[in-house]
């Protein structure tokens, strides 16, 4: 392995870790590229299935299981950090994501719709990205930060604004603490992925290669490998130049903004009864 890869030496914690998905794939390869990985789910349940596998074989990943988006939570997380061996350098804010329920008209997200999804996918990004970067900073040494914002926090999200207004503001958090922190030599980025093939996202999307071929440059959808392979290289020494940077790891559907139907409805909808749901004012 490239020297410059490598993470030896560091604890990286994982904030959304056990869904199976990107977060429990970019827990694997930073383990395999040599650090001690914090992996921290609310689900101990999830990280049992998906998670501890990887410390049977091997790998050094902690789990630990914690509500990331409380204060009770991230003081679990960081007393885990401390602990784990090695020095604390990175974090990854995977945790968020929303569930086929959000999705609506504009003009139906209630307050409560609105604050659960800025909860769950801003303000746990944030005050875990706070809470780490104290925590590097009072070491005196370097660390990198990278977020998980959306495709939908970079352009338009019809029937899904909270979502994602919340990505959207992720990027913002992002280039402002990196400003702020680059001169502590902590970096901080975020990736925009696109449709990713994930438990999570096949609660709604199906499988239509045909679609998929029309509205995606590339003419398919990404795996979480593909997502943790450019969080892995922003985590790393490769990107030791790069700081308050989004980077679309979308396979070129920004570039065929055409995913949209007659109605503003997502192509990439499961059925014709939830596209009807959504769209019920």
């Amino acid at each position: 392995m490239d020297s410059s890869l490598s993470l030896d030496g560091r604890v990286v914690v994982v904030s959304g870790a056990g869904g199976g998905g990107i977060g429990t794939t970019v827990t694997r390869m930073a383990a395999e590229a040599g650090a001690t990985v914090v992996a921290v789910s609310r689900s101990q349940d999830n990280l049992d299935t998906h998670v501890a596998p990887l410390a049977d074989k091997g790998l050094n990943v902690v789990t630990v299981a914690a509500d990331a988006s409380t204060d009770e939570g991230i003081a679990t997380v960081l007393d885990a950090a401390r602990s784990a061996d090695g020095t604390l350098y990175g974090l990854v804010n995977v945790a968020g994501g929303a569930a086929p329920s959000t999705w609506m008209p504009a003009t139906r997200v209630s307050r409560a719709d609105w604050r659960e999804l800025f909860t769950a996918n801003l303000e746990t990004m944030f005050f875990m990205s706070q809470a780490v970067a104290a925590e590097i900073r009072a070491q005196g040494s370097p660390g990198s930060i990278v977020s998980v914002s959306s495709i939908s926090g970079m352009n338009t999200a019809p029937y899904h604004v909270a979502y994602g207004t919340a990505k959207a503001a992720i990027v913002a958090a992002t280039r402002t603490m990196a400003a702020e922190l680059a001169a502590e030599g902590i970096r901080v980025n975020a990736v925009a992925p696109g449709v990713t093939e994930t438990a999570a996202s096949a609660t709604y999307v199906d499988a239509d290669p045909e679609r998929d071929q029309r509205a995606i440059a590339m003419g398919r959808r990404g795996t979480p490998e593909e997502q943790a392979g450019v969080i892995l290289f922003l985590l790393s020494d490769l990107s030791s130049y790069i700081t308050g940077q989004t980077i679309l790891v979308d396979g070129g559907l920004n570039l065929r903004w055409t995913h949209l139907g007659g109605d503003n409805t997502s192509l990439f909808l499961k059925d014709e009864s939830f596209r009807e749901a959504i769209r019920r004012i």
